[in-house]
């Protein structure tokens, strides 16, 4: 009887070893559907160098966002030269949403109608005391959250370099 309580829990041991490496080994990766950094082309990058940085950190399709600031834009724009086109697509291939800063738009510094398509534009801070942004809330009523960071890091940086003036910090916490 020992002798069979010992053959039956090695036995099961092994197949519960068996099936978890089995498992793990099928499992896609733990980082496949997280959501990776924000990389911002302009800042003494090029476009080419923050898609490639971006691409490499962020394997297995995970979602990355690349800002590209005025010096940068003109890769994604239609007319964009082949090399530029050839890295913008490499970026949305592995999954990068492409964005601009709603400020340089309106400032005249990027041109909306030359964008390709897919490329979001992204507001920064409201001002001070405003309510553009319900009291709560990370995002403006009518921007597509899924287009945009889920962290609050990435989404605060974002909104920090897209203001109006980016040395400012962030709004203070609304009290409700």
């Amino acid at each position: 009887m020992i002798r069979f309580c010992m053959q039956y829990s090695l036995r099961t041991t092994l197949v519960a070893v068996a099936a978890t490496l089995a498992m793990a080994h099928l499992a896609p990766p733990a980082y496949a559907n997280s959501e990776g950094g924000l990389y911002i082309a302009g800042y003494g990058f090029s476009f080419e160098e923050v898609v490639n940085r971006a691409i490499e950190q962020n394997p297995g399709g995970r979602r990355f966002f690349l800002l590209s600031l005025p010096s940068q834009a003109g890769a994604l724009v239609v007319t964009a030269a082949r090399p530029l086109a050839n890295a913008r697509s490499r970026a949305s291939a592995a999954n990068g949403v492409l964005l601009v800063c709603q400020r340089d738009i309106d400032q005249g510094s990027i041109n909306a109608n030359e964008l390709v398509p897919g490329v979001v534009r992204v507001r920064g801070w409201p001002p001070a005391g405003s309510q553009e942004i319900p009291p709560g809330e990370r995002y403006f009523p009518d921007e597509d959250r899924t287009r945009l960071p889920a962290s609050n890091e990435a989404l605060r940086r974002l909104r920090s370099t897209c203001s109006d003036d980016p040395g400012a910090p962030p709004r203070q916490r609304r009290t409700r």
